[in-house]
């Protein structure tokens, strides 16, 4: 990604009961005021810098089990 751009990382998860979805930066707090996620569980990082580099785990939970989902930002 460019700095200064917006970053978009989707996840999908389906189940019955629907399962709980979370992003979390692996090393490190997703950026402060410079995130949100959607009704579809897609990630946007705003304005990205450098420090927002790196692994971001999209983790699906229910009563039926956990799955994750990484994905590799470079800025």
């Amino acid at each position: 990604a460019v700095a200064g751009s917006t970053v978009e990382l989707g996840c999908s998860a389906q189940g019955d009961p629907m399962p709980r979805v979370q992003w979390h930066k692996e090393r490190g707090d997703l950026p402060w005021g410079r995130h949100e996620v959607d009704q579809e569980h897609t990630l946007r990082l705003y304005a990205v810098t450098p420090t927002d580099a790196g692994t971001y785990v999209c983790t699906a939970q229910s009563q039926l089990g956990t799955a994750a989902a990484t994905a590799l930002l470079h800025v």
